[in-house]
């Protein structure tokens, strides 16, 4: 019972520093006109800040996770604390753009530090419930930033530079309790599953089998690995495309205001409780066969919401393409446990940070590619395009088995 409580805190910990972390992409779009007001900066120039921390908040995650699969977790949330305060602090003080991509940049290491470690804890620490557990903790990435957003939104209204300080010192405190917080399990610990199957050390169980922990060299190896990086490209391509783009795309369709508003409210919500949902199901059929449907579901839910747009009915595009982000999102639960069970937990930190890499590529079809698509084919024919793509990716899921 004892142990059971104090995992229990360590996801709690853990949830809370991941959404900490996760402040950088989902209040930027609270942040981006005070900034770019306050600096004279262009919409093009601000969009390229976002497209910053992206990428270095996806390509510090490999570094990051191979320390922490050797070393444990406090030095990488250590380093990532002071990162995610600097981040927020230069915004605050900054005078140009450039110190503000640089400053973006800081905190996207400072993500990546973290987010590497909060998502991977549940994996080194639960073998029963891994999909909920997972999904409880990668949901707050987001949920976390949906409560504060209002507070924000009210705060950069008359104090840009104290509301970036207040986040920044918000953030960097909850990262210093994680690290004070968050360990790993000691060497030689058992956690036993509910039928009685039990893993210890560097190895873990997907159903009968035990897998050996193997590192990224390994891994890389695998068609398995090709496959799932894949579909994170897509699953993420095309999600960055729905966040960002579906109130133009409502407006496109001549759809009224509030839809479009209710519309990105709708995803974002749907986004966070898709993944602990459908993550907890993925505990009860199957890792593989849940994800698969999923991802089917969200292809043809975003599809239908396709048709619903230019048929005019507002409301049902609105639940539509909240069905698509939430059958869409439940891939960041399943693929951290898929990747433990596939490749052992006790390398599972490096394994997915470098299958999260994929995000760096999808922030590319969900930015560029998309807008090229819209002014080439138009709106309706692009989300198409990216509901079969989805839809696919569900397929090709299907496929996986684990490594031999």
């Amino acid at each position: 019972m004892a142990e059971t409580r104090s995992r229990v805190t360590l996801i709690a910990v853990a949830a809370l520093a991941i959404g900490a972390a996760g402040t950088y992409q989902f209040v930027w779009s609270s942040l981006r006109l005070p900034l770019g007001s306050a600096l004279g900066a262009s919409e093009a120039s601000l969009g390229t800040v976002f497209t910053v921390f992206l990428v270095f908040q996806s390509l510090s995650q490999f570094p990051v996770g191979w320390v922490r699969d050797r070393y444990g977790p406090r030095v990488p949330l250590l380093v990532g604390a002071p990162l995610l305060a600097a981040g927020y602090a230069g915004t605050a003080f900054a005078g140009s753009l450039p110190v503000v991509y640089a400053s973006y940049a800081v905190g996207g290491v400072g993500c990546g530090a973290v987010y590497t470690v909060a998502v991977n804890t549940p994996v080194k620490w639960f073998t029963e419930r891994r999909g909920l557990a997972t999904g409880v903790v990668t949901m707050s990435y987001s949920g976390v930033s949906f409560l504060l957003i209002p507070v924000v939104r009210r705060g950069v209204e008359g104090a840009l530079a104290g509301t970036l300080l207040a986040l920044g010192a918000g953030v960097g405190s909850v990262g210093l309790l994680a690290a004070a917080v968050v360990r790993d399990p000691p060497e030689g610990v058992v956690d036993t599953a509910d039928d009685g199957s039990a893993t210890d050390g560097g190895e873990t169980t997907t159903g009968d089998e035990t897998v050996a922990a193997t590192g990224w060299r390994e891994t890389v190896r695998t068609w398995q690995f090709w496959l799932l990086y894949a579909v994170m490209i897509v699953v993420n391509g095309v999600g960055l495309m729905l966040i960002g783009k579906v109130v133009a795309y409502a407006d496109a369709l001549g759809l009224p205001g509030a839809v479009a508003t209710a519309g990105a409210s709708v995803v974002a919500f749907a986004d966070a409780a898709g993944i602990v949902t459908v993550g907890g199901l993925s505990d009860r059929y199957g890792r593989v066969r849940t994800l698969s449907v999923s991802l089917v579901c969200a292809g043809l839910a975003l599809l239908a919401a396709t048709v619903a747009g230019d048929a005019g009915a507002a409301w049902v595009f609105a639940v539509l393409v909240g069905l698509a982000a939430l059958f869409r999102s439940p891939t960041f639960a399943v693929f951290p446990t898929l990747v433990g069970e596939y490749y052992g937990a006790a390398r599972s930190s490096e394994n997915y940070a470098l299958l999260y890499t994929g995000k760096v590529w999808g922030s590319v079809f969900g930015g560029t590619v998309a807008s090229l698509l819209v002014v080439s084919v138009g709106w309706s024919t692009s989300f198409r395009l990216a509901a079969v793509v989805l839809a696919v990716a569900g397929v090709a899921t299907g496929l996986l088995r684990p490594p031999e």
